[in-house]
């Protein structure tokens, strides 16, 4: 049996190539997280997050965080971005299977931290 899956999105995927890493913290103090972005679109893009990992107790739809985006120049100052989580998804099988995937939306450009 072929397995296909089928595109529940709204709107293609596009790449952007951006920005590479987010880093964040839950709390203060508190351990600083950062994770490759996966599976970018115009709209938003996706952390990669597996299962037993502690940080996925602690993110829920519809906080807002404060996120540094690092791009692929490592010349570039990261950005930092008040970022909201769209969605937490179990992935039961396939690639990603033992991973949340974790959406996230950009809502505004900050001023850079001194």
């Amino acid at each position: 049996m072929k397995n296909e899956s089928v595109e529940k999105r709204s709107e293609s995927r596009t790449e952007l190539e951006k920005y590479h890493s987010v880093e964040f913290k839950l709390a203060d103090p508190g351990a600083r997280y950062q994770f490759k972005i996966w599976n970018m679109s115009s709209r938003g893009m996706c952390l990669l997050v597996r299962e037993d990992s502690d940080v996925i107790k602690c993110l829920h739809l519809g906080d807002t965080l404060d996120m540094k985006y690092y791009t692929s120049d490592a010349s570039s100052q990261p950005e930092s971005l008040k970022t909201q989580i769209k969605h937490v998804t179990k992935e039961e099988e396939g690639r990603f299977q033992g991973h949340y995937l974790v959406g996230l939306f950009i809502l505004e450009n900050q001023q850079p931290r001194e």
